[in-house]
């Protein structure tokens, strides 16, 4: 399997990405891949360690000549989003990643890639494994977790590292110095509802939305691309108004960190009203694509009539769900005044579950700023509370603040322009990277983050540019032969 993967240059970083996507290792999951992680850092003879929560810690010495540099910590995460088409047959549990050469990029068929982290992880590997490449003394820092909730870095004990500098391999953009991020925190609304019987004389439909881009929520959440769990309640929301539909299921959406891309709805309409409330749908849709044409131009939307299912939500409880997801924030809340082009506070309702009397939707709310974060949160929060909703915070994970007087940005800033003739975009992202709580337990340790170019992470469309992976490695080789002195 992927063995046109293992011959692309550089063959050191590309072999061991394929190891690594053999292994399957969804966060919250990720027992093999620490015992692979294990396992490899045993087998060079390095001091392999694997602290309490999983984050595994592979030290290696200075080669010769570099013993007078600061120790680095090279630091990605070793989970990935699990993401697949509902076309496509496949079992993350079980099944290592299936890659393609598509051109310039590499896919996954029908799933995600994993280079969101994996690059990052495979970058490591390769220097630990090299014997030609110079360094300073290296703490190998891979955590778990990342994509759900970080609670490798936040698990991770002060004391356990003593590097002073962290290389975070965790930016998508290949000429991006990242010197700051979002923090986030999981907003989850729940609540009971009334069942009914199925009242006689309706027909039932399942709608299917699909074909939609999704992505990273907090990456993407610019582009303003169509929420599918948002965009299925304006379709609901219209039918119920002017044809009384009712509804007895629904399931949007997926992981908190993606955008989601398809959403499915089982309702009920009146007999004499079918032929109407179709063309209304159509109507409706339409209406939709032609906003989102140029950002979603695969939307698709599906009408199947199903059995009848013996129950729906109570009208009361419908009209609530149906106003509470129109009003619930979702998109970019605020631009920083203070970078220009970045999104400082956002929110992507990501899953929306209705099924046999409970009602579960999952966000995340990602800023910068606390106060922001703290003002959408509570925003949120009213809305849901109206609805008669219980609101529960988890997962609140703080931002990492830029430095612009950092040393170590300061070294590949300039290595950057030396190497490419061009200046590179030293800027924060609205991702949420793990530098802000590792900072948290090692204030005084100077971090910067950068990575190779991807394009479609936390979605079945990932793919990883095979240019800017050697380009990236050979900035690496340079930054590490270029760490400042202790």
């Amino acid at each position: 399997m992927n063995e046109e993967i293992r011959e692309l240059e550089p063959k050191i970083l590309w072999k061991k990405f394929a190891d690594l996507n053999e292994v399957p290792r969804p966060s919250k999951k990720e027992e093999r891949v620490i015992e692979f992680m294990k396992n490899f850092g045993n087998k060079l003879k390095l001091e392999t360690i694997v602290d309490k929560v999983g984050n595994v810690i592979i030290k290696k010495p200075a080669t010769s000549g570099m013993e007078d540099r600061k120790a680095v910590v090279l630091q990605s995460h070793l989970d990935m989003v699990h993401q697949k088409n509902n076309s496509t047959n496949f079992n993350f549990d079980t099944q290592g990643i299936e890659m393609y050469v598509d051109g310039d990029w590499v896919r996954a068929r029908g799933t995600t890639l994993g280079a969101d982290n994996g690059l990052g992880v495979a970058t490591i590997m390769a220097i630990l494994e090299s014997d030609s490449i110079a360094h300073p003394a290296i703490e190998a820092l891979f955590t778990i977790d990342e994509e759900t909730g970080m609670t490798g870095a936040k698990g991770l004990e002060p004391g356990l590292l003593k590097g002073e500098i962290l290389l975070n391999l965790d930016t998508e953009e290949d000429d991006e110095i990242g010197i700051g991020c979002a923090g986030g925190v999981d907003v989850t609304a729940t609540r009971r509802y009334k069942e009914e019987e199925s009242p006689e004389g309706m027909s039932a439909f399942k709608i299917t939305l699909n074909g939609l881009q999704g992505g990273h929520s907090g990456m993407d959440i610019i582009k303003g691309l169509g929420n599918a769990n948002k965009l299925m309640n304006r379709l609901l929301y219209n039918a119920s108004e002017n044809f009384g539909v009712r509804i007895a299921e629904i399931s949007g959406g997926g992981l908190r960190n993606a955008i989601p891309r398809e959403s499915e709805a089982v309702i009920l309409v009146d007999d004499f009203q079918i032929k109407a409330f179709e063309s209304e749908l159509e109507n409706e849709f339409e209406s939709i694509h032609s906003e989102f044409l140029s950002l979603e131009p695969k939307m698709n939307l599906e009408v199947e009539k199903v059995e009848l299912p013996a129950k729906v939500m109570a009208m009361e409880t419908q009209e609530i769900l149906l106003k509470t997801v129109y009003a619930a924030h979702n998109g970019i809340f605020r631009m920083s005044p203070e970078i220009d082009g970045l999104v400082e506070t956002s929110n992507n309702i990501a899953k929306v579950e209705v099924k046999n009397g409970s009602i579960n939707m999952k966000c995340l709310t990602r800023s910068s700023v606390e106060s922001s974060k703290e003002d959408l949160t509570n925003a949120l929060s009213a809305v849901f509370e109206l609805g008669g909703f219980e609101v529960s915070l988890s997962g609140d994970y703080p931002g990492w603040a830029p430095n612009r007087d950092s040393d170590i940005l300061k070294v590949l800033d300039n290595l950057y322009t030396k190497l490419f003739n061009e200046k590179a975009d030293v800027a924060a992202c609205h991702a949420g990277l793990e530098c802000g709580i590792i900072g948290s337990h090692y204030p005084e340790m100077d971090m910067i983050s950068f990575g190779p170019t991807i394009r479609g992470a936390h979605s079945p469309d990932e793919r990883a540019s095979i240019s800017s992976s050697q380009k990236y490695w050979e900035f690496v080789i340079e930054i590490l032969k270029n760490i400042p002195k202790k």
